[in-house]
């Protein structure tokens, strides 16, 4: 077994024995019994990042690798979400590349599948004056995805939660937006944990007000509206929004705390998936799934549920930040050179932050090569004060 020296949050520091095994391959992507979209990242490219604030490099060929891991573990791609740095790294101008690319990407890879964020982040949302100026921003976002070929997430807007004064201003947003959609969309509710820009969406503080609207908007347009991913870190009020959809609008949980309890079915149903923690933990949630296809739920539960204290680890107040544990085990798991994000967004968490990522990672069979994990792992706490 390989030990690694690793501080602990005490201000001491001792050793850890790595005990995980890296999961299997599958020999083809498998088939799933839940639709599971997993929400991708970027990948830096920080020999030509000379602005990485402003207007960040992007890796390209490793960024479209990823995407090629993805599928071939069986998952649909949810691109340019937040997960790849929307709004906290990534403008609009990478994302229409990033858009761009990876449904060109898709057209070369047999069963591949992909829907794409459209938003207003181009707009301010300090330069938002009216309900207009929100429409003519998601019109713009919707017709890129559209015109590229692609289907759409319509995520929720920082502009429209700033300038809507009532919960009839989001129904007349999203009555605009949907009735103009030549496919049918997946709608975002994006919880302020997530980004507090987006406190009272909906029109409302109060859950239940909010998933009034929500669901009166869905009913209005409900053959425009294939499912809606709701991200509010709470097992009851995602079962709440899921027993009011009408029949044939799916729910995708976006709940990176109780993914595993919401995925697999009970008296009140399941839920479908669309996750950024699926970047992270891509072969495990694959041979979860897989099992769960074939009625395997002990084989389910005992491959997923460990990944779950990850989860919640990587996805910890203040949540927003969560994309740093995503790349971080990227890294360790040998997808990319280095540990550089958009923004310098790897500077978001700290070393015992990590190092409680790793612990779990290994504890959870998500370090895909052990070795060149904790090769990786002993380089970065020495260059982080390690002793």
């Amino acid at each position: 077994m390989q030990t690694i020296t690793l501080p602990k949050s005490d201000g001491t520091i001792g050793d850890y024995r790595l005990v995980g095994r890296p999961t299997a391959r599958p020999a083809a992507p498998p088939r799933f019994n839940r639709i599971a979209y997993a929400a991708a990242h970027v990948v830096s490219d920080p020999f030509r990042d000379s602005d990485p604030w402003g207007a960040p490099a992007i890796d390209w060929d490793r960024t479209m690798a990823f995407r090629h891991h993805l599928w071939s573990l069986g998952f649909k791609i949810a691109e340019a979400m937040d997960t790849a740095q929307r709004g906290l790294g990534l403008d609009w101008a990478g994302a229409q590349e990033l858009i761009r690319r990876s449904l060109a990407e898709a057209r070369h890879v047999p069963g591949a599948d992909l829907a794409c964020g459209a938003g207003t982040d181009h707009l301010a949302p300090s330069d938002a004056r009216s309900l207009d100026d929100v429409i003519r921003a998601y019109e713009t976002q919707m017709g890129y995805v559209e015109a590229n070929g692609g289907r759409a997430i319509m995520m929720a807007s920082r502009a429209l939660a700033r300038v809507a004064k009532s919960p009839d201003d989001y129904r007349v947003v999203y009555r605009r937006i949907l009735g103009q959609a030549k496919d049918k969309v997946i709608l975002h509710w994006l919880g302020s944990m997530f980004d507090p820009q987006l406190a009272g969406y909906w029109g409302s503080d109060r859950f239940d007000e909010a998933l009034d609207t929500v669901i009166s908007i869905i009913d209005e347009n409900r053959d425009k509206v294939e499912g809606i991913k709701i991200s509010l870190l709470d097992n009851a009020k995602e079962i709440a929004l899921r027993k009011r959809l009408p029949e044939g609008v799916l729910c995708y949980t976006g709940d990176d705390f109780n993914y595993a309890d919401l995925i697999e079915d009970g008296p009140d149903g399941y839920s479908h998936a669309l996750l950024g923690i699926f970047d992270a933990v891509a072969p495990q949630a694959s041979h979860a799934l897989a099992a769960l296809a074939k009625g395997d739920r002990a084989e389910f539960r005992k491959v997923l549920a460990p990944t779950v204290p990850l989860s919640r680890k990587i996805f910890e107040a203040p949540t927003q930040y969560y994309k740093a544990g995503v790349v971080f085990l990227a890294w360790l798991n040998g997808h990319q050179d280095h540990f550089t994000m958009p923004a310098g967004m790897q500077s978001a968490r700290g070393i015992l932050h990590y190092c409680d990522v790793f612990r779990l990672a290994d504890q959870a069979d998500v370090l895909d090569q052990p070795e060149l994990a904790l090769l990786r792992m002993e380089n970065f706490v020495a260059v982080n004060g390690g002793r």
